[in-house]
């Protein structure tokens, strides 16, 4: 149909999306905030709420069954407010340290890129990250090639994921409207249900991000039927969050494009393709 809108842009997030193989670069970070406090975390409870605002991040893992009793036995009261600030104190530093060494693209990135920007696509990206770890990590991306036209992070607005702000902002910086135009790409679930909220097309990715949170090379390493076991998992998660599409990782998302602006060509909507 003629009169239906075309894709006009893509919305990137970061880690486990377009660079950090596995997101990793946030994981020890939290494990080491959490230590210096004298309490043990998982790297599953670190995982668990990815995504989010990394205030939100550590008040979740907090809040965690075993962790709040582990806080509860080390210091005598419940984890609050005030340990959240406390946390968040030692954790960023930590993790501006910890994002220059896991800047590198993830494979196919930097060509899928080329791809979108041949279709004449405009590229934005929204972070869970707060902004003095994206300016640690910008630099480095855009030295490689990714400089998308704005980054939205975490602590820029009222509300992160999975609220739909951080999206609605991106899109009125770059005059992009209505939301079907704009396809969102990540690795969490916060990161789906925010293109969810916004009205956007949300492409999950499964084996790149925190959704498995292995590197290239340890993925690559597994036997295919535990490969494919995790693919599943992390699809089955990301489909019951409200992704409209499913891909390994941003290297497959020229197809998904293709997929996605076929659908609204032919009148549909996203949650409808």
């Amino acid at each position: 149909m003629s009169d239906q809108p075309a894709l006009q842009a893509v919305i990137f997030d970061w880690a486990g999306t377009m660079v950090d193989h596995g997101s990793r670069a946030p994981m020890g970070a939290f494990v080491k905030a959490f230590a210096t406090f004298g309490v043990t975390i998982t790297i599953a409870d670190a995982r668990g709420p990815m995504g989010m605002a990394k205030r939100d991040h550590i008040r979740m893992v907090g809040q965690a069954p075993a962790v709040a009793a582990a806080w509860e036995q080390k210091f005598g009261r419940p984890f609050g407010e005030a340990d959240i600030d406390a946390i968040f104190e030692v954790f960023e530093p930590m993790n501006i340290a910890s994002v220059r060494d896991h800047a590198d693209f993830i494979p196919g990135a930097l060509e899928t890129l080329a791809q979108l920007k041949a279709r004449g696509l405009r590229i934005g990206s929204t972070t869970g990250y707060t902004r003095p770890i994206m300016e640690a990590l910008m630099p480095l991306a855009a030295a490689r090639g990714f400089a998308p036209e704005i980054v939205v992070c975490a602590g820029d607005l009222a509300a992160g994921r999975p609220s739909p702000l951080m999206m609605w902002h991106a899109m009125a910086q770059m005059g992009i409207w209505p939301a079907q135009t704009v396809v969102k790409v990540d690795d969490t679930l916060p990161g789906i249900g925010e293109g969810v909220a916004a009205g956007t097309w949300t492409v999950g990715v499964t084996l790149s991000g925190n959704m498995v949170g292995l590197s290239a090379e340890e993925l690559a390493a597994l036997p295919e039927a535990e490969r494919n076991a995790l693919r599943e998992q992390a699809s089955a998660a990301m489909l019951a969050a409200g992704a409209d599409i499913v891909i390994d990782s941003v290297a497959d998302l020229p197809g998904a494009i293709e997929g996605i602006s076929a659908a609204l060509k032919a009148g549909k909507r996203p949650g409808h393709a």
